[in-house]
């Protein structure tokens, strides 16, 4: 990887001095409790004072007006291939916390509406767009979800692949 480490840090600083990272709620007792709190977090536009972009267009800008010229230039010399890799643990993470991506929110609502449904896999979705943006390559929002949906299907069949039986039982027919 060509990366300046100085740069990453100084690129999520830009972002997370920003806004605090926000608190989210605490987790909802029931699934009607959680669905809720979710169709009325997805209605905001607004989480802890925090404002959530509606779509993919708006969040590509909210992240241009949350960085400096000279953090866009630097993000924009990333490759491709490392991109997500590098940037995931801290403006991933800061995305997935202040944009709600595990209570929902009204972008968390519309990348789910779009096939990309694991708060990570959006983020990631999000760090790819917005490289393929500053560096004037088409976003086809489309073939980014179908590629996070089947790296997210071929990691659960890897998954399944480790596990171990604990225990087999064979049901016996009632004669």
């Amino acid at each position: 990887m060509n990366f300046n480490t100085g740069f990453f840090y100084a690129f999520c600083l830009g972002i997370l001095g920003a806004y605090p990272v926000s608190a989210q709620e605490g987790p909802a007792g029931t699934e009607a409790e959680y669905e809720k709190q979710y169709q009325e977090r997805i209605k905001k536009d607004k989480l802890d004072g925090v404002y959530i972009p509606k779509n993919l267009d708006d969040a590509l800008l909210q992240l241009d007006k949350l960085t400096t010229p000279e953090s866009r230039a630097k993000f924009k010399t990333i490759r491709e291939d490392s991109v997500v890799y590098i940037m995931h643990n801290r403006l991933g993470q800061w995305m997935i916390l202040n944009w709600g991506f595990y209570g929902g929110s009204r972008l968390s609502h519309y990348l789910k509406s779009a096939g990309v449904t694991h708060p990570d896999d959006m983020a990631d979705f999000l760090i790819l767009a917005y490289s393929r943006k500053l560096n004037g390559k088409p976003v086809n929002i489309k073939e980014l979800a179908t590629g996070f949906r089947q790296k997210r299907k071929q990691k659960f069949e890897q998954e399944k692949k480790k596990g171990k039986v604990i225990k087999e039982e064979k049901r016996k027919k009632n004669e």
